[in-house]
């Protein structure tokens, strides 16, 4: 049931009642997909450099009706925030905070500790999408929070690519509640609690900003879960949660940009599989927000979240090329295809989905803010009447508070 049909205040009057619950739907969107920027638990090192962001992302499908992508958080981190050892690290979305508290040479010259913590509302939200139809009546909400103890290693000290060992242990606890329109014939998962440990190699590592010029990375993780209150839920109980499950992935990525030109390139590969997957542990790929996880799995024009696999090959690739002579205007062309093995009740025709887009690129001399205006289209989407291809729109925003207060310092 809806917040405000639920509160006999709230829900007093026709007009009020309709703009609360279209306020509560904006919330969900827009703090569901923020959270999961942070949902995984934490980013994979310590950030060295002072942060000061704003980020927002939008994607809107143009055919069918399915999960909207978007985000909106602002991003601070302060590698000094108490002495020269200490850093702060928070992502903070209407509803949902995600924050690392980050100890350097704690436990020796060349080993971090991070105690993180996160939590709110939407985070967890669930989104059912089988063979293309999203089925609002099959998908709810999720809130939660938990905490999480990081070891970050640097193995090769002195070296110019630094290569890292982390390793990170935590607890996660999940609530589950009905949207305004998941029929009451759905019984939504119980509350659940969940340890996690994750270990893995990290050759460099990207930075957590909209299309970084340069860039390198490459990495190799494991993740296991415990589910300490697995069970069935749906119809009758006709889905369950399994009481486990292990996640494995690499990737490599490469971001470069030729300064003379305004040229630049990005290529990444992602690899990852699964054991005992559930519908909350299978990988979701789709849409195309760049920051919306650590690990974002592009498919332009599909649905965010739209597949579901047990295990995946997903390669994309993208050029960007200035449209002035200034440089201010920029054209990104971008490409995307996965090989899928689809969980099962998810399989589709085509074991391979691709997408491609576009976008138009503003960023004024000063560098404080960029804006992206994008267009993509899904080949293999498949939409309500059957056909294959979609096509999506959608903005990116970014706004660079340390620029500024940069630029007017030399301004001045």
């Amino acid at each position: 049931m809806d917040a405000s049909s639920a509160n006999p205040v709230l829900g007093t009057g026709v007009a009020w009642h309709r703009c609360a619950r279209r306020f509560s739907a904006i919330c969900r969107l827009v703090v569901a997909t923020a959270a999961l920027f942070t949902a995984q638990p934490g980013f994979s090192q310590i950030d060295p450099y002072h942060r000061n962001l704003l980020q927002l992302g939008y994607d809107q499908p143009i055919d069918g009706q399915g999960p909207q992508g978007i985000y909106a958080y602002y991003y601070y981190n302060n590698p000094k925030i108490a002495g020269t050892n200490i850093a702060l690290r928070l992502a903070i979305a209407p509803v949902y905070v995600d924050g690392e508290l980050g100890f350097r040479q704690l436990l020796s010259p060349t080993t971090d500790v991070g105690l993180g913590l996160y939590g709110g509302a939407y985070g967890d939200n669930f989104y059912e999408v089988r063979q293309g139809n999203y089925r609002r009546t099959e998908s709810f909400d999720g809130h939660g929070g938990g905490t999480s103890l990081s070891v970050y290693q640097l193995i090769n000290p002195g070296m110019l690519v630094p290569l890292s060992a982390v390793t990170r242990g935590g607890f996660r606890y999940s609530a589950y509640k009905h949207t305004s329109d998941t029929t009451d014939e759905f019984e939504t998962p119980d509350d659940r609690p969940m340890p996690f440990v994750r270990a893995g190699l990290r050759l460099a590592g990207k930075e957590p900003i909209l299309y970084p010029d340069l860039g390198l990375e490459v990495s190799a993780w494991y993740e296991h879960q415990w589910r300490l209150n697995d069970g069935a839920y749906g119809f009758n109980q006709d889905r369950r949660v399994n009481d486990r499950s292990d996640l494995y992935w690499a990737y490599a990525g490469m971001d470069y940009s030729w300064t003379n030109s305004g040229h630049k390139v990005s290529f990444a590969g992602t690899a990852g599989g699964s054991e005992d997957a559930d519908r909350f542990s299978a990988w979701r790929l789709g849409g195309v927000l760049p920051l919306v996880a650590e690990f974002p799995l592009i498919l332009p024009g599909y649905f965010y979240q739209e597949i579901t696999a047990k295990r995946f090959l997903h390669l994309h690739a993208s050029y960007l090329f200035p449209l002035v002579p200034s440089g201010r205007l920029q054209f990104r062309v971008e490409a995307a295809s996965a090989l899928l093995d689809y969980l099962k009740e998810f399989e589709q025709p085509d074991r391979w989905q691709t997408g491609v887009g576009g976008g138009l690129t503003f960023t004024p001399q000063n560098k404080i803010c960029r804006v992206v205006l994008r267009y993509g289209y899904g080949f293999g989407a498949i939409r309500d009447d059957g056909d294959k291809g979609a096509h999506s729109v959608g903005l990116l925003f970014q706004y660079d508070f340390e620029q500024h207060k940069n630029w007017r310092r030399n301004a001045q």
